[in-house]
């Protein structure tokens, strides 16, 4: 369902462990809002819902909402550095449009709330 590279994996396990708590799952979701309707949100939890869909990808937890889930069903978590830094970089193959500066999107069912940039 979603695919986390070695490298994207590599920074999000330091950032857990960072946080000193072996409990916390990534929470991936979709939420409304930026240029094209939607924007996806990214964040440890420790707490898993009854209808969040779990999965583990290399021993992370990873929880998505019921409502999110066939929004990122197929999604690509990557981390790539360049000289300006590093950062995580998503592609999601139901995504039929994407904002300008890259950070949000809509699809072919969902096309959520834009906002102004």
């Amino acid at each position: 369902m979603i695919t986390i590279t070695e490298s994207a994996l590599g920074h999000i396990q330091a950032m857990k462990e960072d946080e000193g708590n072996e409990q916390l799952m990534l929470r991936i979701g979709v939420k409304g809002g930026g240029c094209s309707g939607l924007s996806y949100s990214m964040g440890f939890d420790e707490t898993r819902n009854e209808e969040d869909t779990y999965m583990e990808i290399d021993g992370l937890g990873v929880l998505v909402d019921k409502e999110s889930t066939p929004i990122v069903n197929g999604l690509v978590i990557d981390y790539k550095q360049n000289m300006m830094g590093g950062g995580f970089t998503i592609d999601n193959p139901n995504a039929i449009a994407n904002c300008g500066c890259g950070s949000s999107f809509r699809t072919a069912t969902n096309e959520g709330t834009p906002e102004e940039c």
